[in-house]
Formats: structure tokens, C-alpha cells, sequence
């Protein structure tokens, strides 16, 4: 009886053995390997260093700022995504919060406050905004930082990418590390 069972049992502990190994180390050490010499800033993550050479973050993971000289990002909901109903209630008053607090920060602008910037992401955590959106800011960060419109537009300019389907987009992180460069 032992045998008849040793004898089901054996091949099936080494196929576990030899695919636990497999797909356990071998797999992920040489995918690994390869995102490492091939991809090697995807592979960590992406990230943006300022002038002094210290980390400030990632170009993949919005980075949540309320100072008005910096470039503002989507809204995070406390860090959590965001998938309320766009007719609720809750919604509404969210929305109407953050247009009044970039009206309050920037009373001089009476353009209307692009949806991107009174609307969260649905992960939270959006590194980019639109190019409107961007611009939108351009004026007060300018003022703020007693440089020229000029001087914020190329900062902005220089942190727009085109993704392969979709409008252009600009990562908020990357210009608000060239703004902290400009001094």
C-alpha cells in the first residue's frame, strides 16, 4: 500500500518542486535581470531627482501640494481613488470646494477651472495633468514666483509628453522640479 502510494505521490512532489523553483526564482530573477539592463528606470520606479541630486519622488505617483507657487495636481480624495457618481451629491460638493479654493488662490484668473484639476483620478494617485490645466496655473506660479509667464510656460513645455492615445499631458512633479531649479 505504501509503495502503490510512494509511487502516485513522488512525480507530482518533484513537479511541484521543479515549478515552485521555476516560477518562484528562476522566473522573477531573470525578468529581473532583463527590466534591469533593458528598462532600468521603469524598473526603479522612475525616479525624478532635483538639482542636489536628492530623490523627490516618482514620475509615476502624484505628489499632493497645496502651495500655490508650485504646479497643483489632481485631487487625491486622502489618498484614496475616487469613483463617486458624477450626479451625487458628495461629487458636487467636492467640486464646488476646489473651484472656489483655485478661485481663492488665484483670484486674478477669471478663466474656468479646468475639470482635471476639481476632479480626482479614479487611482488617486495621477502624476499628470492636462496641458490646459497646466497653463491655467502658468499665470499665478509666474506671479508668485516673480519670473516671467515666459519662464513657467517652458518649464511646463519641457514636462509634456504625448501618450500614445489621448491628449497631451504634463507630469506636475517634473515641473515643479524645474521651478525649485529656476533660483
Amino acid at each position: 500500500m505504501f509503495r502503490v502510494f510512494s509511487k502516485a505521490w513522488r512525480p507530482a512532489a518533484v513537479f511541484l518542486g521543479v515549478a515552485t523553483l521555476v516560477c518562484g526564482l528562476v522566473y522573477p530573477l531573470a525578468l529581473t535581470g532583463i527590466s534591469q539592463v533593458f528598462f532600468k528606470q521603469e524598473a526603479q520606479g522612475q525616479v525624478l531627482y532635483n538639482k542636489q541630486g536628492k530623490a523627490v519622488g516618482s514620475r509615476l505617483i502624484g505628489q499632493s501640494t497645496t502651495d500655490p507657487k508650485y504646479l497643483i495636481g489632481r485631487p487625491s480624495v486622502d489618498g484614496n481613488a475616487s469613483n463617486l457618481s458624477v450626479f451625487g451629491d458628495k461629487q458636487t460638493k467636492s467640486v464646488a470646494r476646489r473651484v472656489a479654493y483655485f478661485k481663492s488662490i488665484d483670484p486674478q484668473n477669471k478663466n474656468a477651472v479646468p475639470q482635471d484639476l476639481v476632479t480626482a483620478s479614479g487611482s488617486g494617485v495621477d502624476p499628470d495633468i492636462s496641458v490646459e490645466a497646466a497653463y491655467y496655473q502658468a499665470g499665478r506660479i509666474a506671479r508668485l514666483r516673480n519670473v516671467s509667464y515666459a519662464t513657467v510656460k517652458k518649464c511646463i513645455d519641457k514636462a509634456t509628453t504625448s501618450p500614445l492615445i489621448g491628449p497631451k499631458i504634463v507630469n506636475v512633479l517634473e515641473v515643479n522640479i524645474s521651478l525649485d531649479d529656476l533660483k
